[in-house]
């Protein structure tokens, strides 16, 4: 009998081992094929990243390419009512100058500039320092006491976000509202008149600067 019985049990661990072989390899099997279906998915992903990329980066390169078109286009299309006063002289002086057009677009000029990256002054600035800001390609902006409260505001918030702008009250002039460029001006009646931006679009360090690249900051009032 005692023999009997381990005979039997050594009969079934010999049957049992290749049952047990086999499902080790089924799971081995199993697993390989998650392998795969994961290398297969995340390659799928790596691609559609790739193509995302190249598509993504393509579209910002065409946009620019055509704000930059649009720009060129603004920037040499006329501005109804601007004026030009052509050639001006460009001295360094320290007295005072009296300019023929108020407020000045260009002329002799003090050795220091204002301040015109995006700067808003609440008071009259020097003539002589706002011309040679505009000599370095800065837009002016002035107003007298006919700007509205609105007109300000909008007018100061276009300033603050423009590089090479300045703005500042101008008691004396004629015009609500005069934008100034080296010898070139233009006056309009309310800052919703969409030749501000016009203006601002092609004459913020456009082809009349005198001086491109010039430095907007270290000046004084």
């Amino acid at each position: 009998m005692g023999s009997a019985s381990k005979q039997s049990n050594k009969s079934g661990g010999r049957q049992g081992t290749p049952d047990r072989r086999a499902r080790i390899a089924e799971l081995r099997a199993a697993e390989q094929r998650r392998d795969r279906r994961n290398k297969i998915f995340a390659g799928v992903a790596v691609g559609v990243l790739v193509i995302a990329a190249i598509a993504t980066s393509t579209w910002i390169v065409v946009d620019a390419n055509k704000d930059k078109k649009a720009k060129e286009v603004a920037a040499s299309a006329p501005i109804d009512g601007v004026q030009t006063f052509g050639d001006l002289s460009r001295n360094h002086v320290k007295e005072k100058v009296n300019y023929p057009m108020i407020p000045p677009v260009g002329g002799d000029h003090n050795a220091i500039w204002l301040d015109c990256m995006g700067h808003v002054y609440d008071q009259p600035v020097e003539n002589e320092r706002a011309v040679h800001s505009l000599e370095h390609g800065a837009v002016w902006v002035t107003y007298n006491g006919k700007a509205t409260p609105d007109d300000i505001k909008a007018l100061s918030d276009k300033v603050k976000a423009t590089p090479y702008s300045l703005m500042s009250p101008y008691p004396d002039e004629k015009g609500t509202i005069t934008l100034s460029a080296w010898s070139t001006q233009l006056v309009v009646d309310s800052a919703n008149d969409p030749r501000v931006n016009e203006f601002f679009t092609k004459y913020v360090q456009g082809k009349q600067t005198q001086e491109p690249g010039a430095s907007c900051t270290m000046g004084q009032m």
